[in-house]
Formats: structure tokens, sequence, C-alpha cells
């Protein structure tokens, strides 16, 4: 998940998912902006989800539509992500 600090109006949130059995690429599952940022950000802290902020990722996440697999050119930043929150996962384990 990855998201943007701005002004209300303007907040953008998208959320990512990859299962390596079925997904060649992560999929973008859920984005929004304003309200909807803040229910996506609200939902995945809930959840337990780890939340990057990244607003040039997050304005090039923006465009790709949902359930669309992001493109080959994102990957490495994708990857920057998901290495984010296995450090993240690692450390919670570890306590």
């Amino acid at each position: 998940m990855t998201s943007q600090k701005l002004p209300h109006h303007l907040k953008k949130a998208i959320a990512l998912r990859y299962d390596q059995t079925r997904d060649m690429a992560p999929i973008v599952s859920a984005k929004g902006q304003g309200y909807v940022a803040d229910e996506i950000i609200e939902r995945a802290s809930e959840a337990g989800v780890p939340i990057q902020q990244d607003q040039s990722l997050v304005e090039i996440l923006s465009q790709i539509n949902i359930n669309e697999a992001i493109p080959d050119e994102l990957y490495l930043a994708v990857a920057e992500v998901f290495a984010f929150i296995y450090q993240l996962d690692e450390a919670q384990r570890e306590k």
C-alpha cells in the first residue's frame, strides 16, 4: 500500500496485491483520492497492512486501472515497496 501526504482533497492512495501462486506481477487492487484514499488507508491500517508514502510512485500507479497488473517498467519501484513490507514483517516476527 502506498499513499501521499497532501491536503485532504488531493490525497491519493493505491493498494497493491501480489500472490506468487496466481499473479505474474503485482496488481492494483484499490485506488482513490480524498475520502476514498482515507478509507483505503484506514482499512489497510486496521488489517495491519504496511503503508509506505511515496508521492511519485502513487502518481504513476494511479494511472493503472484496478485489477490491472503493473507494467514491466514499474517492477523495480514496486519491488522496493515489497522489500519495505518484507522488512517490516521480519521486524514484527523478531518481537
